[in-house]
């Protein structure tokens, strides 16, 4: 009778560890998607999209949550966060990779690509995809580039040659290729976070940035920079990563749908961003608070030519393939 009865307990017990197995397995997959931007940029629509898409062709089976504006995490502790699975996407900008990798400070060297087409080419291509996995041993999934656009010097004084900037203080990212970026030029440097450059250009603390249109008029900068250079000297990209352990672990026919979203939202965000850096640069001229100036080809070729050092002061950081992979995606490629 015993036996019997410890039999059906043993029983009860099996049945409701595989209930309960069950009742987790049907449990849809968590992302927790999280920004430090508000919900209507291109990197704010792109999340809410994915969200979207994921939950009307996933519905059941995988739910995400956004959280913009840092209202989760900020600059200073996403990473992290990421890496210990706390949250599942990050779409940070590509110059916050550099503890984790060199090879992703070929986005930052100046005038090394001619425009946002030579860059699509080159993150489309063979290297490109393969910087996406350059991480995964800090447990960082590259998925996709989000473009941000190319960027431009604003400043106090007008710039049209790299002498015009000599002695000024320029707010950048933290990056060594930036800070080296304005030195070879004999200008300063000044790493603040994007949200205390108005305050900073306003009261003088720095007398120029560099950032794409979008980003100008969306906060103001043209109102406290009276001329804007159109060098389009670089680019300023995200990559969206997810935690790799969490994302190879989610099963491959999900993963497989997820990733083609993602394809998708891709495509999506970086026609908006374009968009909006073409419709946001009219913008600013139409205001008249500030002067676009449009270079000469030889004043750009001036830029290039005293930037230039830079890339061979980080070459045997990034790799000399890396950078030659990215110099021929030029429609005239030149050494």
């Amino acid at each position: 009778m015993f036996n019997t009865i410890r039999a059906l307990a043993t029983g009860a017990l099996a049945l409701a560890a595989l209930s309960c197995q069950v009742a987790l397995a049907e449990e849809p997959i968590l992302i927790k998607f999280s920004h430090v931007v508000a919900d209507s940029t291109p990197k704010g629509q792109g999340a809410l999209l994915f969200k979207k898409l994921v939950e009307e062709r996933l519905e059941g089976k995988v739910k995400v949550e956004v959280y913009p504006n840092s209202t989760l995490y900020g600059d200073a502790n996403e990473l992290d966060a990421l890496r210990n699975n706390e949250v599942q996407l990050l779409a940070p900008s590509l110059a916050k990779f550099d503890q984790y990798t060199k090879q992703l400070q070929v986005f930052d060297l100046p005038f090394l690509f001619d425009d946002l087409e030579a860059v699509n080419r080159f993150q489309k291509r063979a290297k490109g995809r393969q910087l996406l996995r350059s991480m995964e041993a800090h447990d960082i999934a590259g998925l996709a580039y989000w473009h941000n656009g190319m960027k431009q010097l604003s400043a106090t004084r007008a710039l049209h040659v790299p002498t015009d900037a000599k002695g000024l203080n320029f707010r950048i990212q933290p990056s060594a290729v930036l800070e080296s970026q304005f030195s070879v030029i004999g200008a300063n440097s000044q790493k603040l976070p994007f949200s205390e450059v108005f305050d900073a250009l306003k009261s003088g603390k720095v007398q120029g940035a560099e950032n794409p249109w979008s980003n100008i008029y969306s906060k103001k900068l043209h109102e406290v920079q009276p001329f804007i250079s159109e060098t389009n000297h670089g680019v300023l990209d995200y990559m969206l990563v997810s935690n790799s352990r969490f994302w190879y672990s989610i099963p491959h026919q999900v993963r497989t749908e997820l990733e083609a979203i993602i394809d998708e939202v891709t495509y999506a965000v970086n026609k908006q961003a374009e968009a909006d850096n073409q419709a946001d640069r009219q913008r600013i001229i139409d205001s008249g608070r500030s002067q676009v100036i449009s270079l000469t080809p030889e004043q750009r070729q001036a830029w290039r030519d005293a930037m230039r050092p830079v890339w061979a002061q980080f070459e045997d950081q990034i790799g000399k393939d890396v950078i030659k992979a990215a110099q021929t995606v030029n429609r005239k490629h030149r050494e």
